[in-house]
C-alpha cells in the first residue's frame, strides 16, 4: 500500500465538561494547548494538543446539551475522558468506499464538517464514521490540513511529549473487532499477530501497527469478571459496562530527560496516559 493511500493517526478525541479548565489543567501538566474554536451547527467548541509527529488530541465540550452526539452523551452520563479518535485518509470518499467494498458496510459517510478558529479562518473537513466506537472515524482535509493542525513552535512541549505511540482501545468481541479493523484498514496495511493472554492482568490483546503508531485492542478474557479476575480485568469489564468501547488509554513518546515531569491525575480529565521516554 503506498504511503500516500494508507491510513495514519489523525487526532484523539478527550471530551470534557469545562473546557477552559481542562485548557489550563493541561498547560499545567507541561503542554502546549491552542484554542480550537467552534464548530459549525453544533455547541462544541475545541482545544488542540498538537504533537511533533503531527497527531494531535482534540479537547472537546459543548456550550449548550447536544443529546444527538453520542461523544456528549458520554461526557454526561461518565464525565470527561476519552471517547474517540480519528485516522487520516488521503480521501475520505475513496477511503470509505474501499472499507465498504471490503465489507464494512456499517461505515458511514462521508459527511461534511467545519470549523471557525479564532483567528477567523473556516476549516472544512469529511469524515466517515462507523456504527460501533471500537473503531476510529476517518477524518479527511478539504481545507489544508496545516489550517486545521499548526506547525511549528505549537508542537514542542515543555514535558518533552514528541507523539502518540500506542492508542489503547477496549473492546467487547476481539475477533470481531479485529476484523472490521482487516476491512477498514485493508489486507496489505499489516499481517495479523495472534492475540496474547496476560495471565497477570487477565487480558487478552492484539496490536495493529500502523505509521509510527499503534492501535492495542484489549479485552477482558472473562468479561463475566469473575470477583476474583484481576483488578485490570475487573476494571476494563467496569469501563465496557459504563463509558462502553472506545480508546481507553495513551502512551506519548517523550523526549529523554523529563522523567521527572509531574502528572497529576486531577488535571488529566479521565485520560489514563504514560509516557514512553525515547533513547538519547
Amino acid at each position: 500500500m503506498s504511503a500516500d493511500t494508507r491510513l495514519r493517526l489523525d487526532h484523539i478525541v478527550i471530551a470534557v465538561g469545562d473546557l477552559a479548565q481542562t485548557m489550563a489543567d493541561f498547560r499545567a501538566l507541561g503542554f502546549t494547548v491552542l484554542a480550537g474554536g467552534e464548530h459549525a451547527g453544533r455547541t462544541s467548541h475545541n482545544a488542540l494538543v498538537v504533537f511533533a509527529d503531527g497527531a494531535y488530541l482534540e479537547l472537546i465540550a459543548w456550550r449548550a446539551p447536544a443529546q444527538n452526539e453520542r461523544w456528549y452523551r458520554v461526557q454526561a452520563a461518565h464525565g470527561d475522558g476519552l471517547v474517540d479518535f480519528a485516522l487520516l485518509p488521503h480521501d475520505t470518499a475513496t477511503a470509505l468506499a474501499q472499507a465498504q467494498a471490503r465489507g464494512l458496510a456499517t461505515l458511514t459517510g462521508p459527511l461534511d464538517g467545519q470549523r471557525l478558529c479564532p483567528d477567523g479562518v473556516q476549516l472544512l473537513w469529511q469524515t466517515a464514521r462507523h456504527a460501533t466506537p471500537d473503531l476510529p472515524f476517518l477524518c479527511g482535509d478539504i481545507t489544508p490540513r496545516g489550517l486545521r493542525v499548526p506547525e511549528g513552535d505549537v508542537r514542542v512541549h515543555a514535558n518533552g511529549a514528541l507523539g502518540v505511540d500506542r492508542v489503547v482501545v477496549a473492546v467487547h468481541d476481539l475477533d470481531a473487532s479485529l476484523a472490521r479493523y482487516e476491512a477498514l484498514l485493508g489486507p496489505a496495511a499489516w499481517t495479523p499477530e495472534p492475540a496474547q493472554y496476560n495471565a497477570q492482568t487477565g487480558l487478552r490483546e492484539i496490536a495493529i501497527p500502523l505509521a509510527g503508531v499503534t492501535i492495542v485492542l484489549t479485552t477482558p478474557a472473562d468479561l463475566d469478571s469473575a470477583p476474583d479476575a484481576p483488578a485490570a480485568a475487573q476494571a476494563l469489564h467496569a469501563r465496557l459496562a459504563t463509558r462502553g468501547e472506545g480508546p481507553c488509554a495513551i502512551v506519548l513518546r517523550r523526549a529523554a530527560g523529563h522523567a521527572g515531569s509531574v502528572v497529576k491525575s486531577e488535571w488529566l480529565h479521565g485520560l489514563v496516559l504514560q509516557f514512553a521516554d525515547t533513547a538519547g
